[in-house]
């Protein structure tokens, strides 16, 4: 069993470079897979490794960063590894929107508990945004949110131009980080009341029993479990290893679906000679397979 903790804390970091260098260390001997972010403005981060490892992990993270408590967390169980390395990486941005958050802007965001966000969304003023991709929103989303539609975060702010300002804006993302720095950007261009659901949809559907729920679908992630459901128990959702994005059961009906090769959103865009290397590559996989071997591309859900 494999215990899974995502989080993030937006805090002034310095050394980012002694930084990586460290945890990248400890991940490799820890034998944790996952992806950490580090940048001058904070932390983000998704990994994965047996419990014992994990907790050694964050007791280094708060201990290098004096941190009582990360900004969001979410801790969950998976049967297998959801990642295939254990990547530190240093950027710019922990979430590339064009602005840094600080303390002093970051304190005027207004966070909305699990238990007060069914009576904020069922308001009949209240908009309801999706700040999540297309093919995310596609997946689950809650009842009556709208999604940008955009395929870069970095292009959000362009749809946040279009909400009435006068208008209670309640937005979403998986755990919370993007809509931290979409409220700042809406505060600036003069919005008054912006909400962001705290610890974001997965903490959502970790403390939401399903009775009680609004959230319709399920919730992609960007792992190898490609999406979660109420309890953040393991989803069904598989991904195209064509195009890279998830596809549900009904979907595999299609004609155009081909295991290993396309679905049906990009099958007619994949070149012939795509497809035939597609092809090549899922036999290795069936090969392996069949003499007890495990293929580098070979999925574990």
């Amino acid at each position: 069993m494999f215990t899974i903790f995502g989080f993030y804390k937006f805090k002034k970091i310095r050394f980012l470079k002694r930084y990586k260098s460290l945890f990248q260390e400890e991940i490799s001997k820890n034998n944790i897979k996952g992806t950490i972010i580090l940048s001058s403005e904070g932390i983000n981060g998704t990994i994965a490794g047996k419990k014992v490892n994990i907790n050694k992990m964050i007791k280094i993270l708060k201990d290098e960063f004096r941190l009582k408590n990360f900004d969001s967390k979410n801790m969950c169980k998976s049967h297998f590894q959801p990642f295939h390395k254990g990547k530190i990486k240093i950027k710019k941005e922990v979430v590339p929107l064009g602005l840094k958050v600080n303390s002093k802007n970051k304190k005027l965001n207004k966070y909305i508990s699990v238990k007060s966000w069914n009576k904020l969304i069922t308001n009949k003023e209240t908009l309801v945004v999706d700040a999540r991709k297309p093919f995310e929103y596609d997946v689950g989303t809650f009842k009556d949110a709208i999604n940008p539609e955009i395929k870069n975060f970095r292009d959000f702010p362009k749809f946040l131009k279009t909400i009435d300002k006068n208008k209670p804006v309640a937005m979403f993302c998986t755990g919370g980080i993007r809509c931290e720095k979409a409220s700042i950007f809406l505060k600036k261009k003069g919005f008054k009341n912006i909400f962001q659901l705290k610890g974001g949809i997965l903490n959502y559907l970790s403390k939401t029993n399903k009775k009680d729920s609004l959230w319709k679908g399920e919730c992609f992630v960007f792992d190898n479990r490609v999406s979660l459901k109420h309890k953040l128990e393991q989803g069904t959702y598989l991904v195209c290893s064509g195009c890279r994005t998830p596809f549900s059961i009904k979907d595999k009906r299609s004609y155009k679906y081909e295991e290993g090769v396309s679905c049906q959103r990009c099958y007619d865009t994949l070149s012939n000679s795509q497809k035939t290397r597609f092809r090549m590559r899922q036999n290795q996989i069936n090969l392996a397979k069949k003499v007890g071997k495990k293929h580098k591309f070979q999925k574990e859900f």
